[in-house]
């Protein structure tokens, strides 16, 4: 069972509504904001911490200013990632929204390159205070899932055991992908490891928005500074809010981890 008894269950019951991949997520106000462990059909199967663990928070810090620095090289997202999200600026001109991907990038034939290899960012040697900021950041969040969901732990591990190392990213995940100041239509992970989890940590300063949103629970989860979720991103469709800035130096930042199935079994 779950070790830390203080978080809030909350059981997800599916929902009647109208929403669809490509849909661009209007703003909803959170009505996730405590921390809790997600249940469905009886079973633990994600959680949201409004504050990680402090050495959590001190890398999350560390990456994220490494993130916003000349040292990391971004690229604009527009349309769809070759790893499944859907990343839309329509009609928000006000922000130039940026993400870099870090680990395992898998085979994108529709742009010519028909081989999975390691992302780019790894051959700039000044971002490796970044990468290794963020490689830290997923094996402490690795370690609090092994402490709140076991059960979850253990079965990604065992998923993983078909993924050789040189393609994984910390132990339960295959890649990163870090974004400055951007929201997300809606969208589902199918290109993830079914049974695993991703993990979404924000950051956030003088800002509202950019929540997490998932119509088939009527779920709005705060994304709120150093917190972090845990959900399996493959499940559901679900999209990313509005970011909405209340100074001008605001900004919604996201790093987050997740595992590809492209690399299992893959030499």
């Amino acid at each position: 069972m779950e070790k830390n008894t203080n978080m809030k269950r909350i059981d997800l019951i599916k929902l009647d509504h109208n929403v669809k991949v490509g849909d661009v997520c209007e703003y909803i106000e959170p009505n996730v904001t405590e921390d809790c462990i997600f249940y469905a059909d009886g079973e633990p199967i994600g959680f949201y911490l409004t504050r990680m663990p402090e050495k959590m928070c001190k890398l999350a810090d560390l990456a994220n200013e490494e993130l916003m620095s000349k040292n990391v090289k971004l690229e604009g997202r527009v349309g769809l990632t070759g790893d499944g999200g859907a990343f839309k600026r329509k009609g928000r001109p006000e922000f130039e929204g940026k993400s870099v991907i870090l680990g395992s990038v898998r085979a994108k034939p529709h742009l010519g390159r028909n081989y999975p290899n390691i992302a780019s960012a790894h051959s700039n040697p000044k971002s490796k205070n970044f990468i290794k900021a963020m490689l830290l950041l997923a094996k402490e969040s690795e370690q609090l899932i092994k402490e709140i969901l076991p059960k979850q732990y253990d079965q990604q591990v065992e998923l993983f055991k078909e993924v050789l190392d040189k393609w994984k990213f910390g132990n339960l995940f295959t890649s990163s992908i870090s974004n400055y100041n951007l929201d997300c239509s809606y969208h589902i992970d199918n290109a993830n490891i079914k049974g695993c989890v991703n993990v979404i940590i924000c950051k956030k300063l003088n800002s509202k928005g950019g929540d997490l949103s998932i119509p088939d629970y009527g779920a709005t989860i705060g994304q709120q500074d150093n917190s972090i979720l845990v959900y399996p991103a493959w499940r559901n469709v679900h999209g990313v809010t509005p970011i909405i800035p209340l100074h001008e130096d605001g900004y919604r930042n996201s790093l987050v981890f997740y595992p590809l199935k492209a690399f299992v079994g893959l030499k």
